[in-house]
């Protein structure tokens, strides 16, 4: 793993990882700032809330991401780890957004966003148990920030069920497409054929004459992964499970709705701005978002449906 572990937290403190740097610096943007509190060395103490967070800096979580966080705590102490961790990344130091909150129990790799303002009183009431992270999930808006004002998501996150350990997704720089759903063998193949066909390496998208490309509905070039150890495979189990060894554009899920809806949908899965947070997305309009997210033309959160709105692309 290129990670390095993560410190073990004394009771009751909840590493706070700076995962953006410049020049070897450590880069919190306005950060620290906004959570005032009581600096003593690299604890950070917010005020009434008792909540102490311990500052993690060091150039080897350059470009840490959420998912990948559980795996750096594994093995390096005896006492079970907190129940969160926080990450200040490119979106709290350039873009303006709040904190990544990061499930660490509960269904661990999936992340949301918190407003900075409000991060010791949410981490209070998750460190007492008065808060669930689920509760947090299920309250979030369109861009995964924790009732934020930017709509509802049309598509409320499913629950998990009770831990269940699947195998690592295959380590790949493109998009994988992970079918979770096995009732439906011709489904699957008219999937397939709809992708343009898998290739002999098991690809789909790669023989696509850019001449004939409609770029309005750009074709998805993604890594199959056919495979019933992922049966049953939701959004927030799979940021954990993706290699850290590349940067994968994002997961593609074929769920039971898939075979079920018009469109032969597919359930997206964000591992980036907001870990385990899904869109749900005609198969034919997977590829345009995979493409504007490695050119950064545009955001996730651009290609979750909003509640009560009709979707851009359908328009």
């Amino acid at each position: 793993m290129p990670f390095p572990e993560l410190p073990r937290p004394a009771p009751g403190d909840v590493l706070l990882i700076c995962t953006c740097y410049e020049d070897g610096e450590a880069l919190w943007g306005g950060l620290l700032d906004e959570l005032g509190g009581r600096r003593d060395g690299d604890v950070l103490a917010l005020g009434d809330a008792g909540v102490r967070l311990r500052l993690v800096e060091g150039t080897g979580w350059t470009y840490l991401h959420g998912g990948n966080v559980p795996a750096l705590l594994t093995g390096t102490g005896t006492d079970a780890p907190p129940p969160v961790a926080v990450l200040a990344d490119i979106s709290v130091v350039y873009g303006g957004d709040g904190p990544l909150l990061v499930d660490l129990a509960a269904t661990p790799g999936r992340g949301v966003r918190i407003p900075s303002a409000r991060l010791g009183e949410i981490l209070a009431a998750l460190l007492a148990g008065t808060l669930a992270f689920d509760d947090l999930v299920d309250a979030v808006d369109r861009r995964g920030m924790y009732q934020g004002d930017h709509g509802r998501p049309a598509f409320r996150a499913p629950t998990p069920p009770p831990r269940r350990s699947f195998p690592a997704l295959p380590s790949s720089a493109a998009a994988l497409l992970v079918r979770t759903a096995f009732a439906d063998e011709e489904g699957w193949r008219a999937l397939l054929d709809a992708l343009g066909g898998p290739d002999e390496d098991g690809w789909v998208g790669t023989d696509q004459d850019p001449d004939e490309i409609d770029v309005e509905h750009y074709p998805l070039t993604a890594l199959i992964v056919d495979d019933r150890f992922f049966e049953g495979l939701l959004p927030g189990q799979v940021p954990a499970l993706v290699p850290p060894e590349e940067h994968t554009t994002l997961v593609a899920l074929a769920d039971a709705r898939t075979f079920t809806d018009p469109g032969l949908p597919l359930t997206v899965v964000d591992l980036h701005d907001t870990p385990g947070h899904a869109a749900l997305l005609p198969c034919r309009q997977v590829g345009s978002l995979a493409v504007n997210l490695e050119l950064a033309n545009m955001d996730f959160h651009d290609f979750v449906a909003e509640e009560g709105v009709t979707p851009w692309w359908e328009g």
